[in-house]
């Protein structure tokens, strides 16, 4: 898939990873609609870099916790920019909760926002998108659902369950629609953390180093340019699956 002159939709797509996924998908020459919660400042910034690199951008505000909200989402990014081709899901939570203490209302809640939401985004796409227009899908999972956290069970759960819908979607989708994910490691720093605490998780994985978001974009536009690739879970995470 030819990325310019394309139009992408990314979810958090104006801060931290979000942020550099959107503008990876600009520099390749993408139009981009930038979802966010609350944080509109951040988003207009992003966009304007979006500007700076000569295509279009927009901004729209949805409550991703709200799976219904998916589909405004989506007529408000055709809306925008036309149809939509490449979406990215990259908006989560990171509650902290285990299994000796998660509630009923805490659990749905993860369920919705990191994982319901996408679902529903991408049928949304799916659904909209002209028949003669194919379509490439990237969902933004963790690497630690094969080696789960015992202190973010609800998000982890959810992440696990991208990684199925990953697979289900490919296969439901194809062979007009790719839909592959991107599973992350000691990326950044945790939302609240500094970047110390993030060295010290990465000493204890082969790379011996944070990540950055930069190879995170440059896994996600390979998996959109690769018309050959579908139903993949690339993991960008230091070796740390092989502890």
């Amino acid at each position: 898939m030819d990325i310019a002159g394309r139009n992408a939709l990314v979810t958090g797509g104006a801060a931290r990873v979000g942020k550099a996924l959107t503008l990876a998908l600009a520099k390749a020459g993408a139009n981009v609609f930038i979802h966010y919660n609350s944080s509109a400042g951040p988003a207009d910034e992003t966009a304007a870099e979006a500007k700076a690199l000569a295509v279009n951008a927009a901004i729209g505000s949805a409550n991703l916790s709200d799976p219904t909200a998916g589909a405004k989402l989506v007529e408000d990014a055709t809306a925008a920019l036309g149809p939509i081709s490449i979406l990215v899901n990259s908006a989560s939570g990171f509650p902290t909760d285990s299994l000796a203490d998660v509630t009923l209302d805490g659990f749905h809640a993860a369920l919705d926002l990191t994982l319901a939401s996408p679902i529903f985004l991408t049928q949304a796409c799916a659904a909209a998108l002209p028949e003669e227009i194919d379509g490439a899908v990237v969902n933004i999972t963790d690497v630690k659902t094969h080696k789960p956290y015992l202190d973010h069970f609800s998000y982890i759960i959810a992440k696990g369950g991208i990684d199925t819908f990953t697979r289900a979607a490919a296969r439901a989708l194809a062979p007009r629609i790719r839909v592959n994910a991107v599973a992350l490691g000691v990326i950044l720093p945790p939302p609240g953390e500094d970047d110390f605490y993030a060295e010290k998780l990465a000493s204890k994985i082969p790379m011996k180093r944070v990540g950055g978001s930069a190879p995170v974009a440059a896994a996600m536009l390979a998996l959109i340019e690769n018309d050959f690739i579908t139903g993949e879970i690339v993991r960008i995470d230091g070796g740390s699956h092989l502890e």
